[in-house]
């Protein structure tokens, strides 16, 4: 539980792969040895599964990948793969379902992989870039990753509270 230098990254990379990492562990206990059954329950007709909340935390982290790394959208193939968990709500209750704890950790697995692979390849000042606008407010490239994290803690808050009541 220390944020420290990694070697292969930057500082900065360093310290936002130290807090995502640490989010993520937590997040992998939260779900640990949930069936399939688990996966797909929903608390009512309007709530997402522990899967799709699962789906769209790879899904976020997919899509930021693309917008920082590639800069660029997701394109129609990307939109087919993940839109419905992007997106969440009545799409990702019909699509996303059926499936076993392993598929979901795999998603997840294998976007941190590309994930950690790219940081490696840049810097601090590539992290404090801004390359993006919202309504006039700036956006960087570190606000976007801390971004990723936040979601995923939020969704973890959610996969939590399906848990107990399921």
């Amino acid at each position: 539980m220390i944020i420290t230098k990694i070697d292969g990254y930057t500082d900065q990379i360093s310290y936002l792969i130290c807090m995502m990492n640490y989010t993520r562990n937590i997040t992998l206990g939260s779900v640990q040895g949930l069936n399939q059954q688990q996966l797909d329950s929903l608390l009512d007709e309007n709530s997402n599964s522990i899967g799709a909340l699962l789906w769209h935390i790879a899904a976020i982290e997919y899509a930021y990948f693309v917008n920082t790394f590639e800069e660029r959208e997701l394109n129609e193939d990307e939109q087919r793969e993940w839109g419905a968990a992007l997106r969440l709500g009545e799409e990702a209750r019909e699509k996303i379902r059926g499936n076993d704890l392993n598929f979901y950790l795999q998603k997840l697995n294998d976007v941190r992989k590309n994930t950690l692979e790219k940081f490696k390849d840049v810097d601090d000042e590539w992290l404090h870039t801004i390359d993006e606008y919202y309504n006039g407010i700036p956006i960087n490239r570190y606000f976007k990753w801390f971004h990723v994290m936040e979601d995923e803690i939020n969704h973890r808050g959610q996969i939590n509270l399906i848990k107990k009541r399921i």
